[in-house]
């Protein structure tokens, strides 16, 4: 079963943004941890920004400054807004979680990915 579902992708030119969402279904009854990751062509994939346990942003360095990251409690849904984008923004990007499902239990969950391409 599905249970992050990422929305927002598509095709955008460099120096343009995009606002990418993520809603957690409601087989997610607990969040500890929620965030972005991406993984570019013949790359590993890599954190982007996420929210940390005690609730505080972090972001990789490539990213800071031009993406913000926040989170909607009450839906249980993460967004990240991204500015300035760059050709090497290209990638498809990953919404992560670290909590409690009804039908897994406590693990770390991944949605299916949103190709995010930056070019002219």
């Amino acid at each position: 079963q599905v249970q992050l579902v990422e929305s927002g992708g598509g095709l955008v030119q460099p120096g343009g943004s995009l606002t990418l969402s993520c809603v957690a279904s409601r087989s997610i009854i607990s969040i500890n941890t929620m965030g972005w990751y991406r993984q570019a062509p013949g790359k590993q994939r890599e954190l982007v920004a996420t929210f940390t346990n005690g609730g505080s942003a972090n972001y990789a360095d490539s990213v800071e400054g031009r993406f913000t990251i926040s989170r909607d409690y009450a839906k249980n849904a993460v967004y990240l807004q991204m500015n300035s984008l760059k050709s090497e923004d290209t990638a498809v990007y990953y919404c992560n979680c670290f909590g409690r499902s009804t039908l897994a239990g406590y693990g770390i969950y991944w949605g299916q990915g949103t190709q995010v391409t930056v070019s002219l």
